[in-house]
């Protein structure tokens, strides 16, 4: 593609996406910097009813809340008396697709077949790709998956070249591209080319299909334990993950559950460098998505992102990659489950908070995922071995992504970082620093921030400072 072609893509990039997605993003923007995030919402046209028909009648929801006795036992040996919440873990793997994903796609593929669309494309190097590829297949849609997937050396990620066999097995057409900026391009030219749908992650029908699993989650706990979750841990990437569970909880009331936040720490790997994209072992649910997404959520494929995390977030927990593949194996060996990385991500950062809590307290991991084939951790970490990357046992917190993976020694030692939420906040006000805001942009930033308006202000002048 000439310079000359992007360029004119890119020009008509907003009319190429309005016609991918069936809404007109300009009638919610306000006359500053916001936007009316609830009336994008509700404009996606489905009640939540409608929205958890669509899914029912897909095999998609409806998933097994189960309850961790082991691995909660297992925590509870390194926690003072009387502590150690109950572990509950929501199996997602048992969706159409074997992930939440699923959830996202039923009503985005739903919506594509009702408008007349002919296919779906979806740019996604992760389980949304098969989630879409498998809704389609259901709806008698063509589908094409777009994946970032290769370094310049043609090497690709075990776990990226699964999902692409995934998608396949579905029926998909799927695109690999190296990384880099070509993948937005490619994939706005084949919006353009096919006059497929956009079946974005960050769209609201992505974010309405999420809200379902948050209130299963906390309808279910209640109605079997008496009482909402204390905490909900959500694997966060682009955020629609926390977005859509944080929404679905309060439509079921339970407005005193925290939603936490969960990356695999990454700290110092570009995910858009070709020499960090192969010495990663995590493809989602880490901080080169987490924390740009969180700054900016509208860095994604549609002019206005439906996946808001900092509106929602209670608290941000990072974690690092050896703790995570040891926590999928404790969960295979302890409770017989074999299930992927994503989820099991925010189970270690559970596993450590729940030491910290009551033991009549309750903690959910909010999803889990399936695993086989490149997804599992062993050929993850031959991988990393491939790429020199050295793997050992010793303290988590020694562990530089991109260098080596750590495995904690016990299960004892594996530990959380706790992230300034206030320091994303001041991150995401950058961009304003130099721009004069009315109340009405002050209003969107407190709900954009979840802090009231004079901490925006206060947030503000430290940023200027």
């Amino acid at each position: 593609m000439s310079s000359y072609d992007i360029q004119d893509l890119l020009n008509r990039k907003n009319s190429i996406i309005k016609n991918s997605v069936g809404l007109d993003y300009d009638t919610f923007e306000f006359s500053g910097i916001g936007f009316d995030y609830e009336k994008m919402m509700h404009d996606a046209g489905y009640s939540f009813e409608e929205v958890r028909n669509i899914q029912n009648n897909n095999m998609v929801g409806a998933t097994p809340l189960i309850e961790l006795k082991n691995i909660t036992e297992y925590a509870r040996k390194f926690a003072s008396p009387g502590y150690g919440a109950r572990i509950f873990l929501k199996d997602e793997a048992s969706n159409l697709s074997g992930s939440f994903k699923a959830r996202r796609a039923a009503i985005s593929v739903h919506k594509a077949k009702e408008m007349g669309y002919k296919g779906v494309i979806a740019a996604t190097s992760g389980n949304y790709g098969a989630a879409v590829a498998a809704l389609a297949a259901k709806y008698g849609l063509k589908c094409i998956i777009v994946q970032e997937c290769f370094d310049s050396k043609n090497l690709a990620q075990p776990e990226i070249l699964e999902k692409a066999r995934a998608c396949e097995a579905y029926g998909a057409e799927v695109i690999q591209l190296s990384v880099g900026p070509e993948l937005f391009y490619t994939f706005l030219n084949l919006l353009d080319e096919t006059g497929y749908f956009n079946a974005s992650l960050y769209s609201p029908y992505g974010i309405m299909g999420i809200e379902t699993l948050g209130y299963e989650i906390a309808k279910e706990t209640e109605k079997r334990h008496g009482k909402f979750p204390d905490v909900v841990v959500c694997t966060n990437a682009g955020g629609g993950n926390l977005t859509g569970t944080a929404r679905g909880v309060r439509r079921a009331g339970a407005k005193d559950t925290k939603i936490y936040g969960a990356s695999v720490n990454l700290e110092g790997l570009h995910m858009a460098s070709d020499q960090d994209f192969n010495r990663k072992s995590f493809t989602t649910g880490h901080t080169g998505f987490g924390l740009p997404f969180a700054i900016n959520p509208d860095r994604s494929d549609v002019p206005r992102s439906a996946a808001r995390p900092m509106r929602y977030m209670d608290k941000y927990y990072t974690v690092n990659q050896g703790s995570v593949f040891f926590i999928t194996e404790a969960l295979a060996v302890l409770e017989g489950l074999e299930r992927g990385p994503a989820g099991n991500t925010s189970l270690a950062v559970a596993f450590k908070l729940a030491q910290t809590m009551k033991k009549d307290e309750i903690i959910v991991v909010q999803e889990s995922e399936y695993t086989g084939a490149g997804k599992h951790h062993q050929p993850q970490l031959s991988f990393a071995k491939k790429n020199n990357i050295d793997i050992s046992f010793g303290l988590p917190h020694k562990e530089k992504p991109g260098q080596n993976i750590i495995l904690p020694i016990s299960a004892e030692k594996i530990d959380v970082q706790n992230i300034d939420l206030d320091r994303i906040r001041k991150s995401y006000l950058k961009r304003y620093k130099n721009k004069k805001l009315t109340d009405e942009d002050y209003r969107y930033l407190s709900d954009e921030l979840s802090v009231g308006t004079n901490r925006v202000k206060e947030l503000l002048k430290e940023v200027k400072a």
